[in-house]
Order: C-alpha cells, then sequence, then structure tokens
C-alpha cells in the first residue's frame, strides 16, 4: 500500500514509519495540517493516518472535511490521544473511516490499515481499469491494449489487476506477494520476477510505449506517464 501519515510527534512519526516500511509499504510524511492537505489531495493513497491534533490553524478534522467535500474517498484512520467517546464520534462523524487511540500496538494499527484498504477495494471491483490503452475488465476479465485482445492466465490477470489498482504507485515485491501469492512463498523466491517477464512479454513486448516500469531497487510500477 501506499499510504500517508499525518503526525507532528517526531517519535510516533519515525515509529510508524518504520513498520510501515519494513512491512513492505510506501509511506509519505506530513508533519503539520498544510502539508498533509497538499499531500493528501495531491497525491494518491491507498489509505491515510491522520493525527487529530497538528500544529498551525489546520487541525486534522478539518482536513478530512474538506478532503471529504473535494469527493476524495481515500481511507482515513484517525490517530489520537483523545480517546472519549464524543471525540471518536465527532472523529467518524467528520469523514474518517476508523478512530486508533494513542498508546497503540503498531500490530493493531497495521491490520486496520489492511481492514481499510480491502473494504475499499470492495467497493467497486468490478470497475474497468484503464491505465493509457490497456485495459482489464475485472468482471469479464478480458484484457486488451488498443484493440487487441492479451490472454492471461489466472495468476498473470490477478497480477496485472493489482498493478493497475496501483496504477502510477511503486509496488514492492513483499507487496505482490502478499496480496496476489497470500503470503505462500518465501519472499527470496524469484516467482514475482517470472511473472512479471511473462506479463511483460504480453502486455509490452509489441507495443511501441511499455506501460509496465521495473523501479530499481524498489518494485514495479504500471503507468502510461513518461
Amino acid at each position: 500500500m501506499k499510504i500517508l501519515l499525518v503526525e507532528d510527534n517526531q517519535r510516533v512519526s519515525q515509529f510508524v514509519i518504520k513498520g510501515l516500511q519494513e512491512s513492505g509499504h510506501t509511506a509519505d510524511h506530513a508533519g503539520n495540517g498544510r502539508d498533509g492537505m497538499f499531500l493528501a489531495a495531491s497525491e494518491p493513497y491507498d489509505v491515510i493516518i491522520m493525527d487529530r491534533m497538528l500544529p498551525g490553524d489546520i487541525d486534522g478534522l478539518a482536513i478530512i472535511e474538506v478532503l471529504r467535500k473535494a469527493g476524495k474517498r481515500t481511507p482515513i484512520l484517525i490517530l489520537s490521544a483523545l480517546a472519549e467517546v464524543d471525540d471518536r464520534i465527532r472523529g467518524l462523524r467528520s469523514g474518517g473511516d476508523d478512530y486508533l487511540t494513542k498508546p497503540f500496538a503498531f500490530g493493531e494499527l497495521l491490520a486496520r490499515l489492511d481492514a481499510l484498504h480491502r473494504r475499499a477495494q470492495a467497493i467497486n471491483p468490478e470497475t474497468p481499469l484503464i491505465v493509457g490503452d490497456l485495459a482489464l475488465d475485472p468482471l469479464t476479465r478480458k484484457v486488451t491494449r488498443g484493440t487487441r485482445p492479451i490472454a492471461l492466465q489466472p495468476r498473470e490477470f490477478k497480477l496485472l489487476e493489482y498493478l493497475m489498482r496501483h496504477a502510477g504507485q511503486v509496488v514492492t515485491r513483499t507487496m505482490l506477494l502478499e496480496n496476489v501469492w497470500d503470503y505462500h512463498f518465501d519472499p527470496q523466491t524469484n516467482v514475482v520476477d517470472v511473472h512479471i517477464s511473462k506479463l511483460r512479454q504480453k502486455i509490452d513486448a509489441e507495443f511501441e510505449r511499455p506501460l509496465l516500469r521495473t523501479v530499481r531497487n524498489a518494485g514495479y510500477m504500471v503507468t502510461a506517464g513518461e
């Protein structure tokens, strides 16, 4: 997942960012409301972790309300030391999707993020995915590039679907092993690289512009950009 953390406490931020990265996720950090607002509104994230109390004139709930009014549906987990029932109710009613109080266990934070991400993916699982001239229809399980149909094996289809749902984002091998192979493989296996190579031959080899990119020392990305 690509995750945004909006948190002003340096100790908490370092702890969370380190944990997310070690779990195979990509994480950005904003230490105040204005930077958090800018990143949340301009970058594609799978989940946002939002502290309620931030320095400056924009707090976490204000950011959430602005994002929701702008039509941003990114799942948001509110992280706060404010633990009273009324505080949690206000956070959820402002547009937050979940609420976790400080102090917290990182394992619970990670589990809640996974749950929010799964829930968001399940909302419109049948919406066609399009990147450039590459199209994938989860309902009919058809893949085309331009007018040319592309035949994929079931695992190749699942791999491409995951990459396209995260178009423009770097997807690590760990993320692919977790989400496409369901943890059943040793992280040292080359199964991801083998399937990426096969997939690249089918969707890119005969076309002028490659869409499936290797990001050195990071992972893979499907993008129509330069």
